[in-house]
């Protein structure tokens, strides 16, 4: 690692899809904090720092991280806030550990759905000349992302609604009671109805401490961070070519470079990406090293990135399974985390001991994460699976 301290995660609680109103967001918060920290074995007094992502506009509410700096234990504790992207807030807590000085990062994340109109809260993220006036949501960039890539690769379609399938069978092995699920979301052209799912109330936490912590406490169920990217492409939608995702390849790039991989299809034995629509999964398959586009179809076809295939892709379900929307990224994180700590449960990988989560998030994929994460403190230069 290129780090002066190596993190490793060591506690995780992923709550995918919150229903009823038996309770308030804070103490939604304040459950999911508990949770986290219970996985990890350890309690608030042992946090050195707080990293928060949270959404003004999704919550409905200024300044949101005021109204969570209780529910996250961050009374007389230092707290950070990132508003752009859950994944980030994983990437600051997790180079504040690797500049030595924090032991620990606590890393908190939530999505509610109390916004009247979850679009429009969208769009005031747009910028307020051309883009609002689409107008623009994420939904409208997904579809003309979608719009590029049928035009880039014909036959596309057939293999994004295997892709989908493929999500939707796993989701239900991962998930078989389907408390929360989300439901099919709206159609827009090109997206057909069911490609997209409705969002959904979410939280997540995830505990990361130095190799010195986890040593003195004797913890065993670890995710070393192997290997770390992130990009971000321009915000006006006219500067890019959403047929393509150059800052996914940057930062899996850094991140591969990192953790010494130089095979990706072949090193790692689990994948999460963040598949807001089924041709955003393609994009990353690109992106990442995993397929060409000349080799979708027979990859996906042939069940590579299925359960039991030569890399299983988004054994969670992934977005097709729960959506909710400013946490998602962090949840594929922390679904990895947990796949290497082998506590994945009902969609553990067998030996799972690399692993690698794709966050994506803004306007058609604008904000780019690779994060590499592995069962062994060392696993720089680790060849093929046999």
């Amino acid at each position: 690692m290129p780090y002066k301290v190596q993190p490793g995660v060591i506690g995780c609680a992923i709550r995918p899809a919150i229903v009823g109103r038996d309770r308030s967001l804070e103490e939604v918060i304040y459950d999911t904090t508990r949770q986290a920290l219970t996985d990890a074995g350890i309690t608030m007094d042992d946090v050195d720092g707080i990293i928060v992502a949270c959404n003004d506009q999704l919550d409905g509410r200024a300044i949101s991280v005021m109204m969570a700096s209780a529910a996250v234990g961050g009374v007389d504790r230092d707290v950070l806030s990132t508003p752009s992207g859950s994944e980030h807030a994983f990437i600051m807590g997790a180079l504040r550990v690797a500049s030595g000085q924090f032991r620990t990062q606590l890393v908190v994340a939530w999505s509610p759905t109390e916004a009247s109109s979850m679009p429009e809260a969208e769009r005031l993220a747009a910028d307020p000349y051309f883009h609002r006036r689409l107008p623009l949501d994420e939904l409208s960039a997904h579809a003309l992302q979608a719009t590029a890539l049928q035009h880039a690769v014909p036959g596309v379609d057939d293999v994004a609604a295997a892709v989908l399938a493929k999500n939707r069978r796993h989701g239900d092995l991962a998930y078989p009671d389907r408390s929360g699920r989300a439901t099919a979301g709206p159609a827009r052209w090109p997206l057909i109805a069911g490609s997209t799912t409705r969002p959904v109330t979410g939280c997540v936490a995830l505990v990361l401490a130095t190799a010195d912590f986890i040593a003195q406490r004797n913890i065993a169920a670890v995710a070393w961070l192997h290997g770390m990217g992130w990009a971000t492409e321009p915000s006006f939608l006219g500067d890019r070519d959403l047929g393509s995702a150059p800052a996914l390849q940057a930062a899996a790039e850094q991140a591969y470079t990192e953790a010494g991989i130089t095979d990706p299809l072949t090193q790692l034995d689990v994948v999460e990406i963040t598949d807001a629509t089924p041709y955003a999964e393609l994009l990353a398959y690109e992106a990442l090293g995993l397929s060409s586009r000349l080799d979708w179809a027979d990859q996906v076809g042939k069940g590579t990135f299925s359960q039991g295939g030569r890399l299983p892709v988004n054994l969670s379900g992934g977005v097709q399974t729960f959506n909710p929307v400013f946490c998602t990224g962090l949840i594929r994180l922390a679904e990895i985390a947990n796949q290497v700590r082998g506590h994945a449960g009902a969609h553990q990988q067998q030996n799972a001991r690399l692993g690698l989560a794709q966050a994506a998030s803004g306007f058609a994929m604008q904000y780019q994460a690779a994060i590499v994460f592995g069962r062994d403190r060392d696993n720089r230069g680790r060849g093929a699976r046999t």
